[in-house]
């Protein structure tokens, strides 16, 4: 049984990050993406995205258009030999949509959607990793006490040393 998985944000890592990215005609996958994510798989690790998608609370796009490019994506992860057992999102926002959705735990930096899958894929968090382009994705894999986080960024960060956080510039540095 497995019991580990791979984290991985969506607009910055699964895709360039182009603002709002809801149509599959606006998606391009990161050089790298797909190698990395075989690489991952074939260590054991189950393949699962959290990604903050506020441009639904925005009124930008609807959740059916979310999950219609959502499925796209998880097609072509399939043609490619990787299966991505889950994706969450997160279509809020603390200044936008219905007021009582606004402070929800959902959202990184906060936890939950990696706790979400922890618990539904009986995971343990010391055997699981976040890959991430954002802060914000490092915060919620440390409040998920995940002990693995790689930060994918062209600019050298300033974190805090106790967040052990490994950065790489590309995606192909994982497989190498």
């Amino acid at each position: 049984m497995t019991n580990k998985a791979v984290f991985l944000d969506r607009d910055g890592v699964i895709n360039v990050d182009h603002g709002y990215v809801y149509r599959k005609e606006g998606f391009e996958f990161v050089d790298g993406i797909f190698e990395a994510c075989r690489h991952f798989q074939e260590q054991g690790y189950l393949l699962i995205v959290v990604t903050n998608q506020s441009g639904i609370a925005r009124g930008m796009y609807s959740e059916a258009q979310f999950q219609e490019l959502t499925d796209w994506m998880v097609e072509r992860f399939k043609e490619q030999g990787v299966t991505i057992s889950r994706v969450y999102h997160c279509p809020h926002h603390p200044d936008f949509g219905p007021e009582d959705e606004r402070d929800c735990d959902c959202r990184k930096p906060k936890p939950g959607m990696i706790l979400r899958g922890i618990e539904e894929f009986d995971l343990d968090p010391s055997e699981c990793i976040m890959i991430g382009d954002k802060e914000s994705d490092m915060e919620a894999a440390e409040a998920a006490n995940l002990s693995g986080k790689i930060m994918v960024s062209e600019r050298s960060q300033s974190m805090t040393k106790k967040s052990k956080t490994s950065f790489i510039k590309t995606l192909a540095e994982l497989t190498s």
